[in-house]
């Protein structure tokens, strides 16, 4: 007698970082917001949806504080655990800082998803843990509904080495450390239509740390720092825009892609947060000679995805030589920042 085995990505409604509020629902949650004391240590809070918070504790060190969580983006348990971990941390990474330590934070429908499958997306977490050099210090778990795994990631930070999305300067070259394309292919994956090839891309993609960050914050050159997750390229590249009061060009034909991703798009491989994601932002973009498929490519919720940079144009060699030497081979240049409203200009 045999069981077909567990799909995870069948309990939950979304995936990933697809499942964050849409930007356009998150501004109207957070402008009814009342306010409250901040303390002068606190570096880096709310003001411009930065990566994570930053609380400077004395002359040569700030600690770094943020969490995230979502619900399965892959069936296969060990790879979900792995994916949510690098998610995690990365906001660290893309603050500048160094992981110090985490804490879980488990959901699991527990009648429904057997213990052993449960501790696999736990060992997933705990390996790209060790592989930041970091323990999981605690925790805390709930009988959910649907599944949820992710961390509370501290990391440490000399206080004048932390990189901001704010920080950007007319000149600025952009620079995109991961190919862009993780949505279409989990969207692929829910509907059956993602090869072995893709899958292994994905994963490698989704589970690979940014650790560059720690390089680049040594950088003065390095402006503005930043990685792309739920609200896609464009939702992020606004973020920097809107913190530096600045605008920015991007050339789609420069911009790295996953391979499959493209024709996978042009399949209807698509996730509703894409769709979400530009009506929420669209009116301060501008669409130049670029197709709706690459509208969707840019607007595509990312996973674990790649820090984007903004860097002085003399820095960029030493930049994506940062980049190279961690294997991050798809790193490019992808536009630049420019004088103006706060917005985006594809060409």
């Amino acid at each position: 007698m045999t069981t077909e085995p567990i799909r995870l990505t069948s309990f939950s409604h979304g995936g990933g970082c697809g499942c964050k509020i849409a930007p356009g629902v998150l501004a109207e949650i957070l402008k009814k917001s009342t306010g409250f004391p901040v303390p002068e240590a606190l570096m880096v809070g709310i003001e411009t949806s930065d990566d994570a918070a930053v609380y400077q504790l004395n002359e040569h060190q700030a600690l770094i504080a943020t969490t995230d969580f979502f619900m399965p983006i892959v069936d296969d348990a060990y790879d979900f655990g792995r994916i949510a971990a690098t998610n995690a941390i990365s906001d660290v990474y893309a603050m500048g800082g160094t992981p110090i330590m985490a804490l879980a934070l488990v959901g699991m429908p527990i009648n429904q998803i057997p213990l052993d499958v449960i501790g696999k997306i736990i060992e997933g977490g705990e390996s790209i843990c060790r592989e930041a050099g970091i323990p999981i210090a605690g925790g805390h778990s709930i009988d959910s509904v649907e599944p949820i795994y992710g961390l509370v990631v501290m990391g440490l930070i000399h206080p004048s080495k932390v990189k901001r999305n704010s920080g950007a300067r007319v000149g600025d070259k952009l620079i995109l450390g991961k190919p862009l394309g993780v949505g279409i292919l989990s969207a692929a994956l829910k509907k059956q239509k993602l090869d072995a090839d893709g899958y292994a891309s994905m994963i490698a993609n989704t589970t690979k740390l940014n650790k560059p960050g720690q390089a680049l914050s040594q950088l003065d050159t390095v402006h503005a720092m930043t990685d792309v997750t739920g609200f896609g390229l464009l939702g992020h590249l606004l973020e920097i825009c809107r913190g530096a009061q600045l605008g920015a060009n991007i050339n789609c034909e420069q911009i790295p892609l996953l391979p499959q991703v493209h024709d996978l798009a042009q399949a209807g491989c698509i996730t509703g947060a894409s769709a979400r994601n530009f009506a929420a932002y669209g009116d301060a973009v501008e669409l130049n000679h670029c197709s709706a498929i690459m509208q969707a490519v840019l607007t595509d919720p990312q996973t674990a995805g790649g820090l984007l940079v903004a860097c002085a144009p003399e820095a960029v060699t030493q930049v994506l030589e940062i980049f190279h030497k961690d294997q991050f081979l798809n790193a490019a240049v992808i536009g630049e920042i420019v004088a103006g409203p706060a917005r985006v200009i594809v060409q």
